[in-house]
């Protein structure tokens, strides 16, 4: 997890890495479960982690009129890149999403100028929503809405 933090080129389109001490001073021996946190593991190694949060109603760019969307988030370490093992875990946890909230959108975004993130997003199924400036970049914002199959009869 410290290695994923502390990432020059994970951080490129998040503000940049943070500093290794302040991560190993704030990271548990033993790590808690937490609800919507996902590890992404390749032959028994961590190698990303994919999560849904909550968005608070403080947030720009909401996509339900009460702002409670959940958003998609990943991290993956740059080995790990260009393999597929993004799009798989997303997928899945996409999968698991919209079986225990059947019909709940999920948002994503990313910066533009982050290509593999935008082709992620495409993959995905995510449509767009807006784009809008922050952080001094062009920010991308897409939803994801589960396809409902037909009841069988």
């Amino acid at each position: 997890m410290i290695e994923l933090l502390t990432s020059p080129e994970v951080g490129t389109y998040l503000g940049g890495p943070r500093p290794r001490d302040e991560c190993e001073r704030a990271m548990p021996e033993t790590p808690e479960r937490r609800v919507g946190l996902f590890v992404i593991e390749l032959d028994g190694t961590m190698i990303g982690t994919v999560e849904l949060n909550r968005r608070d109603a403080q947030r720009r760019s909401h996509v339900r009129p009460d702002a409670a969307e959940a958003e998609l988030g990943y991290l993956l370490l740059p080995e790990a890149w260009g393999h597929g093992y993004a799009a798989e875990a997303c997928a899945a946890v996409l999968g698991w999403f919209a079986g225990a909230l059947p019909g709940q959108p999920v948002v994503l975004r990313t910066q533009t100028a982050n290509k593999r993130s935008m082709r992620l997003a495409a993959t995905l199924g995510f449509s767009e929503v807006q784009r809008y400036e922050a952080w001094g970049a062009e920010q991308w914002m897409g939803v994801w809405s589960p396809v409902t199959p037909p009841a069988c009869r």
